[in-house]
């Protein structure tokens, strides 16, 4: 690939990119099952309704990644793509400034300068975005994580869009799908995109895109309705609800299924000013 494309990668200068791209076994041992944790390659899928907490877990990831290995955090680059318009910077400022030992504005500015962000408003432009991203990725081997928020954000426009075919509804996020899976595979990275619960469960739905059945406490309502594209790729997904029960002092459950390994965990956790909280 070479600088800015303009020449052919050899096999040294690729085998040290790849080398670069540091381990993530310890991001957030919480969110997977025991042996479950991602690795370069890996797509995980965040899935629920709005509210709950899917965006704020995203904040969390973010600052264990970008925080410096002496704080205890991973200190690796982050490429986050906005298609909701929901990112907040002040926000993930405060949930670094309260993980940080000396949050001055210095080390903060430092933190900030591990993360990439770009926003879309379109599916379209969604494309065009991932497309212009290749060469980032190549250029820096400290860049292995993808946060996209949401994959689903354009699926009604999108639908309308396509009249009654299905194959136009779904033509660019099934193009945006296959790329993200040429990035994830051949740069090694970590993709973990949020969708929306937008469809309510039929009698079989779930049961045709996991593995392994879910237990019913853990009222996961799951219809799938992306392309095939994204279901086939996806290597975890991780279901959030928020709980009903008010005397339980955790406001939010995850139910991660890694779907290779049919492993099922179960976690409850809280929002607070300082971010997530297990």
């Amino acid at each position: 690939m070479g600088d800015a494309f303009g020449g052919a990668e050899s096999g040294t200068q690729l085998l040290a990119r790849l080398e670069g791209r540091s381990s993530l076994k310890n991001l957030e041992p919480y969110l997977f099952a025991e042996e479950g944790s991602p690795v370069h390659g890996d797509v995980i899928e965040f899935h629920g309704p709005e509210g709950t907490g899917k965006t704020e877990m995203l904040y969390h990831l973010i600052a264990r990644c970008v925080i410096p290995k002496a704080e205890g955090g991973l200190e690796v680059e982050v490429m986050f793509v906005d298609t909701d318009y929901h990112f907040d910077m002040l926000r993930l400022v405060t949930v670094l400034e309260s993980r940080l030992a000396q949050g001055t504005e210095e080390t903060i500015k430092q933190c900030l300068g591990r993360l990439f962000l770009v926003s879309c408003n379109s599916s379209t432009q969604l494309l065009l975005t991932l497309y212009s991203l290749e060469n980032l990725f190549c250029a820096h081997p400290s860049l292995c994580v993808l946060l996209l928020d949401s994959l689903s954000a354009f699926y009604w426009i999108d639908r309308s869009n396509g009249g009654e075919s299905l194959t136009l509804q779904e033509m660019n996020l099934k193009k945006c799908a296959n790329f993200l899976e040429k990035l994830v595979t051949q740069h090694h990275l970590i993709l973990f995109a949020t969708t929306q619960t937008l469809m309510q469960k039929s009698a079989s739905s779930a049961e045709s895109f996991l593995p392994l059945k879910i237990p019913h406490e853990t009222d996961t309502d799951y219809r799938p309705y992306l392309c095939k594209s994204w279901q086939q790729m996806v290597t975890h997904r991780i279901f959030f609800s928020k709980q009903c029960n008010s005397g339980n002092s955790k406001g939010f459950t995850v139910v991660s299924c890694h779907l290779k390994r049919n492993q099922i965990v179960k976690r409850s956790f809280s929002v607070a000013e300082c971010g997530v909280q297990f």
